[in-house]
């Protein structure tokens, strides 16, 4: 099997699985809309459509959204860079691996674009646009992951090249939640 994630080498594997999760694509309205009361260690708890599954992923690009449902019709939510245009994509995919602080080589799609980027990047270093954790999906060269600190004003813009870009503390946050093989599903 080909290696999808050629840029993440090196990096301590919590694990990985090579079969993609069934995920029914329920139908996701209105989510995000109502706040609701947060506990002192929650983070932005949002109402969330009943449909979706406790332990989903779903990203909204539209909305450049993350949730990550932890009950029926409850939901965290987190600011997040989505695909910019023609690097969009949505459907179901799942958690394929989790690393801490990965290690980088470019795409060669974003090679090409930008020439002037080193080849590697170690894990753990301030340019290192994966930032501290990454969460690869099932679904080709495309991760959930941190970001430098130079590009923490991108959140909330559409910025990447498919992957899904978190502030690190959000991403910290959901790596702690989410386990190999968690389903995820982006909407435009």
């Amino acid at each position: 099997m080909r290696n999808l994630f050629a840029f993440l080498r090196r990096s301590r594997t919590v694990g990985r699985t090579g079969t993609l999760q069934a995920v029914l694509m329920a139908t996701v309205v209105g989510f995000g809309v109502a706040a609701r009361p947060q506990d002192a260690n929650a983070r932005n708890i949002v109402s969330f459509s009943p449909h979706v599954a406790p332990g989903t992923v779903v990203i909204s690009a539209s909305q450049r959204r993350l949730f990550y449902v932890v009950d029926t019709g409850v939901a965290i939510s987190y600011p997040v860079a989505v695909p910019k245009r023609g690097k969009e994509w949505s459907g179901a995919t799942s958690i394929e691996g989790k690393y801490v602080n990965p290690d980088w080589v470019p795409p060669a799609v974003v090679k090409a674009d930008h020439p002037e980027l080193p080849n590697f990047i170690r894990g753990g270093s301030p340019r290192n646009p994966m930032g501290v954790r990454a969460l690869t999906l099932s679904s080709g060269e495309v991760a959930i992951h941190g970001t430098t600190q130079r590009m923490r004003a991108s959140i909330g813009t559409a910025a990447s090249y498919g992957c899904i870009r978190m502030l690190n503390e959000d991403v910290s946050d959901l790596y702690d939640r989410v386990s190999v093989g968690s389903p995820v599903m982006m909407t435009r």
